[in-house]
């Protein structure tokens, strides 16, 4: 009997330590609903500072405060530990400072680029009369700079020795040539370029040597039908155009191959305007361009000549040269244009141009990961056509990047980045005194106040986190950005709650 009854005993004893194990897993195995998971950790002066570990504040050196979740809640992305670089803004301060986000898209198409341009003269159509001759001047006629001049109009009359010897041989090789009879029964001297060929070549000869010493060919005309001597050379314009430039003055004396004008004919006129290297490609011969006048309103059409683009050996940009009607004579040389040129873009990712920071050594766009955290990403850019930008190499279409608050997202980003830097880092930063400040704004050698708050803060690591100020002479420090701008907006409110205090 006392076997069976310890037996039992046993049995039960086995069955109730089962059950007790039982009970025990499970209960370590259920989570805890009173366990506090730590979302992250604050600035106990200033909640605005966020870390994802534990340590001591860098701008007051209190130790940071953790933020717990409610019980039951999963990690959001927001809370997650933010990666290097990247920032956190949630959408009602988004709205706020402005930020905007678009989509990394592929486009195509055609887009126009807006260079400017200078007008200068077709060099086919500028003309220079130059002195055959020594000679002297004896008069002009409405010959200023910028008069608009005719054909074979007479500009100036001029004494030139050596034209008499030759337009007498001139006459008298024009008297053995036959001429015509008119009805009146006079006999009328052919132009030498008219004459049969009994005394082509001698008459013709005397009359190339008459144009080489600046006889006009009208002149030349005169002679042969009056058969008289002429008593001045005729200087006279050899095309309809503008005088660009005038060297003479009535008795004036000049030597041979000196220049008396520079005619030019501005009815089609040429516009050079600046491009780079990589865009030469994209205007090809007989390519049309819109020419606008800036202050005018008046527009015209050009093309572009086949005139290869010429090296500016200062600004190391090429030059094109386009070729546009000149009604009106409403464009003048050296007026400045505005020049609209299409071009025609293959496909390729763009992003808008405000998207992009360049730093001159890189450049890079704020990514958003997720609703709210923008992280930065370098990339590779290409042309820019307009008020987008090409993306060779970093982004991939469909991705969002930061359009509108760019340097927004790029200062909180970097605010980020050197308050978590490692004190270690910070520790080796130094204070040097700024020439000029005021005595006793620091209270002892190794806390300053804070100008705006009042708080006692290291100014060591206010410099390396750039939350200083130099204002009247003096220099102030902040334990925090926005004590900085809250300072900033109102220096004589601050200064009156916090003066500075002297050592004694």
């Amino acid at each position: 009997m006392r076997k069976t009854t310890s037996a039992v005993a046993v049995a039960l004893l086995m069955v109730v330590s089962y059950a007790a194990g039982r009970r025990h897993t499970r209960q370590n195995a259920t989570p805890n609903p009173n366990s506090r998971r730590v979302l992250y950790w604050v600035d106990p002066m200033h909640p605005d500072y966020k870390s994802d570990h534990p340590g001591i504040a860098p701008d007051c050196g209190m130790p940071l405060e953790p933020v717990y979740a409610e019980p039951g809640t999963s990690l959001t992305a927001s809370e997650a530990p933010l990666p290097d670089g990247a920032v956190g803004i949630d959408l009602d301060k988004q709205q706020l400072f402005g930020i905007r986000v678009a989509t990394v898209q592929k486009s195509s198409g055609s887009e126009k680029i807006r260079v400017l341009g200078r007008v200068v003269p077709e060099d086919t159509r500028v003309y220079r009369i130059t002195a055959g001759s020594d000679g002297f001047i004896r008069e002009t006629f409405n010959d200023s700079i910028g008069e608009l001049v005719k054909k074979d109009q007479k500009l100036a009359s001029s004494y030139v020795g050596e034209t008499l010897g030759i337009a007498s041989g001139f006459l008298a090789a024009a008297a053995g040539v036959p001429g015509a009879v008119g009805k009146d029964g006079s006999r009328t001297m052919p132009y030498p370029g008219a004459v049969n060929k009994q005394g082509v070549s001698s008459l013709q000869g005397y009359a190339d040597r008459l144009r080489n010493l600046g006889i006009s060919d009208a002149q030349i005309k005169q002679m042969a039908e009056s058969h008289q001597l002429p008593e001045t050379v005729e200087i006279v314009s050899p095309a309809d155009g503008f005088i660009l430039a005038r060297n003479i003055t009535p008795g004036q004396h000049f030597d041979r191959s000196m220049e008396f004008y520079r005619i030019a004919d501005l009815s089609k006129v040429w516009i050079v305007a600046e491009i780079f290297g990589s865009e030469v490609q994209d205007f090809r011969a007989g390519t049309l361009a819109r020419v606008t006048l800036p202050d005018q309103g008046k527009t015209f059409s050009a093309r572009v000549s086949n005139t290869l683009p010429q090296v500016d050996p200062v600004t190391r940009t090429l030059k094109l040269r386009l070729e546009a009607d000149n009604p009106g004579f409403a464009l003048r040389p050296d007026m400045f244009v505005n020049v609209e040129l299409p071009v025609r873009v293959p496909p390729g990712l763009t992003v808008p141009l405000d998207a992009l920071i360049d730093s001159g050594r890189e450049q890079r766009v704020f990514v958003e990961r997720s609703k709210g955290m923008f992280e930065p990403r370098q990339v590779e850019t290409g042309r820019r056509l307009s008020d987008r930008v090409e993306i060779v190499r970093g982004l991939a279409e469909g991705e969002r990047v930061v359009a509108a608050g760019t340097f927004l997202v790029d200062s909180e980003s970097r605010l980020r980045s050197n308050v978590q830097a490692p004190p270690k880092q910070q520790q080796h930063d130094k204070v040097t005194p700024q020439p000029g400040s005021r005595p006793g704004l620091a209270v002892h050698a190794s806390q300053v106040k804070d100008a705006a708050c009042g708080m006692m803060i290291d100014p060591a690591k206010a410099v390396a986190a750039g939350n200083t100020l130099h204002r009247d002479g003096a220099t102030y420090y902040f334990c925090s950005e926005r004590c900085k701008r809250n300072f900033t907006r109102e220096p004589e409110h601050y200064l009156a709650l916090n003066p500075p205090q002297r050592r004694p």
